[in-house]
C-alpha cells in the first residue's frame, strides 16, 4: 500500500531528523512508527475501577459495620439522633 501524507513544519523537521539520526528511508520510518503505535494499543488494557480502588488502597481503609451497604439509612438515622437528640 502506497501511503501520501502531508506534515506540518514541527512534524516535517521530526521526521527529517529521524531520518538524519537513523540513515532510514521514508518507508522505513513508517513502518517503525505503525508498528510502535500498534503495539501501543496492544498494551493499553482498560483499566477497571475495581482494580483502581484496589490498588490505590481505598478499599477496605476504613472501619465500619459489616451490613453497612445494606443497611446505610437506618445506620444514619441512628447517627442523626443521636447527634441532634432527637428520637
Amino acid at each position: 500500500m502506497r501511503v501520501n501524507a502531508r506534515l506540518d513544519r514541527d512534524r516535517t523537521s521530526k521526521f527529517n531528523y529521524i531520518r538524519q539520526r537513523t540513515n532510514q528511508g521514508a518507508s522505513d520510518i513508517m513502518k517503525a512508527a505503525i508498528d510502535l503505535y500498534y503495539e501501543k494499543l496492544h498494551q493499553e488494557s482498560p483499566v477497571k475501577p475495581l482494580q483502581l480502588l484496589r490498588e490505590s488502597g481505598l478499599i477496605g481503609c476504613a472501619e465500619g459495620d459489616s451490613d453497612l451497604s445494606a443497611n446505610y439509612k437506618q445506620y444514619l438515622t441512628e447517627s442523626l439522633n443521636e447527634k441532634y437528640g432527637h428520637r
